[in-house]
């Protein structure tokens, strides 16, 4: 077991926009920043939460009460590019906030204590905070913006909740690539996939079933490009903040039936290409114990899910069915086109964090190719 040694923690308090104020200390890094607050119900999986690029503006509040306590794995690369343990290159959750930081840490790949992790990537972490009573709050009211704030007059004070407002920014254009990335390249089918905010997981699946991955901006112009099947990724906000990919999205729709999946973001954004509008959710999907009924079928499936905003499966147009609903509160979890080889899942069948138990839509994905 090893101790943390930064364990030295100044006073911090979250406050939320209706003014309710929750006083904490801080153990990650001592800065003050603003976001939407949300709550994870997962029991473990924080490295990988925090590195997954659809937490971005975001802060997450973590109810299950003892966080640290196996570290953080070391950072490494594979050869082909992608992080062994980490689901991006960086964190990117603007904090983190717990009820209880351990400071004591024991895990066979534990390399470094989540305390120094955030300190070393410049994030906000709180702990002592009562994540009882601040989930209920946000279950009652929903998801709601908030900001840290330090006793320390030295450190600067957060953006104001206004300039921070989460919905009016497009959060899927800071973190999408800016490049065009090939992997497993010249590995048989060719699939494009649309980088909204993409988990290392999924790009790692389609290789480890032996197509080449191209991985391109959001708004992308693919339709041109010479490719076997199109893969849309997660990422974060709001999607109809999206415009441009859904456009590049119904142009390939008019002129290939080649085949698309989509993920999370991915669902929404070829939901909006049928014609369905979205909504977002009082306080979200995010677990590693979602429930979902596959329709037509008798099959139910724990799935892991990190979403704010839903397709209001009413609205989708009359080539499209629904393919997948939230046991919880019937929410629409995937769909399907019924003549096309194109269908989606909001929940993430990679996991990472989370049940492996729907990864068999990437081989749904790979058989249709």
């Amino acid at each position: 077991m090893l101790l943390d040694t930064s364990c030295d923690m100044k006073e911090a308090t979250l406050v939320l926009s209706d003014g309710t104020r929750f006083k904490g200390r801080s153990f990650g890094y001592d800065k003050a920043v603003a976001g939407e607050v949300v709550f994870n119900t997962a029991m473990m999986g924080y490295p990988e939460s925090l590195t997954d690029p659809s937490y971005a503006g975001q802060l997450m509040v973590l109810t299950y009460p003892l966080v640290g306590n196996y570290g953080v794995p070391p950072f490494t690369i594979e050869p082909d590019g992608l992080p062994t343990f980490m689901e991006s290159d960086r964190i990117h959750a603007s904090a983190i906030i717990v009820a209880d930081y351990s400071c004591h840490f024991s895990h066979w790949n534990g390399n470094e204590s989540l305390a120094s992790w955030l300190k070393r990537e410049h994030v906000p972490g709180l702990t002592g905070i009562d994540t009882r009573l601040l989930t209920k709050k946000l279950r009652e009211h929903g998801v709601m913006m908030g900001y840290i704030e330090f006793a320390d007059a030295a450190i600067a004070p957060a953006p104001s909740i206004e300039d921070a407002a989460y919905g009016s920014i497009n959060w899927v254009e800071r973190v999408s690539t800016k490049d065009i990335i090939r992997y497993n390249e010249g590995a048989g089918k060719k699939v494009v996939l649309v980088d909204c905010g993409v988990k290392a997981n999924i790009i790692r699946c389609l290789v480890n079933r032996g197509v080449e991955v191209i991985r391109v901006p959001w708004n992308y112009d693919y339709t041109e490009m010479e490719f076997d099947g199109l893969f849309l990724a997660n990422g974060p906000g709001d999607p109809d903040m999206c415009g441009e990919a859904v456009e590049v999205l119904q142009r390939q729709m008019s002129r290939s039936r080649k085949p698309i999946c989509g993920i999370c973001m991915g669902n929404q954004l070829l939901a909006k290409a049928g014609g369905a509008t979205i909504y977002k959710l009082k306080y979200g999907h995010r677990s590693h114990n979602q429930p979902v009924s596959e329709v037509g079928t008798n099959r139910c499936y724990v799935t892991s899910q990190n979403h704010g905003y839903a397709v209001d499966a009413a609205t989708l147009g009359n080539d499209w069915r629904e393919l997948f609903v939230n046991m919880n509160d019937s929410s629409n979890e995937g769909i399907r086109h019924i003549s096309n080889p194109w269908f989606s899942s909001q929940f993430h069948p990679e996991a990472c964090s989370g049940p492996v138990d729907t990864e068999f839509m990437f081989d749904r994905f790979i058989e249709t190719l």
